[in-house]
């Protein structure tokens, strides 16, 4: 596997998982600006909506990105048995000489 191919599976995933934090912040702040959700203590508005957009986002990205998730963790997988087989070649030519 190319080293691009990880990159571009993790990028990928990546973008993805902030695209869902940022469509639950939207989506709450809209709410809390409506008045259907509590505006928090004092200043603490902008912390409150932050904590639970982490909470509800967390979730949604487990369940809408398993392709891409999967997708990235085989990349990764291979990449990590490629470089255990290199250290394993090379163990075994360093005991032969």
């Amino acid at each position: 596997m190319s080293e691009n191919g990880t990159g571009a599976a993790t990028l990928r995933y990546t973008l993805m998982r902030l695209g869902v934090f940022a469509g639950c912040f939207f989506a709450l702040w809209g709410l809390v600006y409506v008045g259907v959700l509590p505006r928090g203590l004092g200043d603490s508005n902008l912390l409150w909506v932050l904590v639970l957009s982490v909470v509800i986002s967390a979730p949604l990205s487990f369940v809408l990105l398993r392709k891409q998730r999967d997708a990235m963790s085989e990349r990764i997988a291979a990449k990590v048995d490629h470089a255990k087989g290199r250290l394993e070649a090379n163990r075994s030519r360093e005991d032969a000489a």
